[in-house]
């Protein structure tokens, strides 16, 4: 028992990742050559929604179709991106230190503070969130530090506060999984959003979920929001327009966390 404990602990601070998958194992040619152009592949899905771009992943896949089944969305809209790591990584896969600053750099929610996002409607850059920040329950709501973990554990949960322009100031539950070659965090809104006195999405019924896959020289992300949201004329259409704008924002502070994440 203690050498197997003692190779555990080695195996988790070891300079090399165990896994690391292609771009071809996980997404379909299509998707590829459009990623690898530089495009963002998108889809947005009412009424009775299937999700379209999820990557093959059996943990991801199991992952949604229990949201799926928990939540029974008629609203999902995903994306896919290509983030190319900043240095030449060639195949070879992520460290366990460049795991871990990815980790904890997801776990900054503060640092979304002041992000911005294209605004269609506006024609203008408009800030996403006006204020985030961890805190230490969904009803005590005392604002704590962003937290940091040396290996990312298996399965995490922290809350969250956070004021955005288009549903409002809400607390959020974030749940975060790791594995060798992929770490997912999934959003749930613990309050109702309202898009200005417009009920929009009642509380438990959003699930924002961010996929990072390790694929050697590049991460892959997959970003999707699930909803069930009220039915209103024009109301869908909307919503859709602002997860995509989430999607967007949140791709772009992913960006900057990772190159932070792998700065040699």
């Amino acid at each position: 028992m203690k050498i197997k404990t003692l190779l555990l602990f080695l195996l988790a601070f070891s300079g090399q990742s165990l896994f690391s998958a292609s771009l071809e194992e996980l997404t379909t040619p299509g998707n590829i050559g459009q990623l690898l152009n530089g495009s963002t592949v998108s889809e947005a899905q009412f009424k009775k929604p299937q999700p379209k771009l999820v990557p093959k992943s059996d943990f991801l896949q199991r992952r949604i179709a229990g949201i799926q089944e928990d939540l029974n969305p008629n609203i999902i809209v995903e994306s896919l991106y290509l983030y190319k790591k900043p240095y030449d990584a060639e195949e070879s896969a992520w460290t366990e230190i460049e795991r871990a600053n990815l980790y904890n750099a997801t776990l900054a929610l503060s640092t979304l503070s002041g992000i911005q996002y294209y605004s269609a409607s506006r024609k203008t850059m408009r800030t996403f969130y006006e204020f985030s920040s961890v805190i230490d329950g969904p009803d005590k709501k005392k604002t704590l530090g962003d937290p940091v973990y040396p290996v990312p554990p298996a399965e995490l949960t922290i809350y969250a506060r956070q004021k955005d322009l288009t549903f409002g100031d809400n607390i959020y539950r974030y749940d975060y999984f790791a594995q060798d070659g992929c770490l997912v965090f999934v959003q749930q809104n613990l309050t109702g959003l309202n898009a200005g006195i417009i009920p929009a999405v009642g509380r438990n019924n959003l699930r924002s979920l961010v996929a990072v896959f390790d694929a050697g020289d590049s991460l892959l992300i997959y970003a999707a929001s699930m909803a069930k949201s009220f039915s209103l004329p024009g109301l869908e259409e909307r919503i859709s327009q602002s997860f995509s704008n989430r999607a967007g924002a949140i791709f772009m502070w992913f960006t900057l966390q990772a190159d932070k994440a792998f700065s040699k």
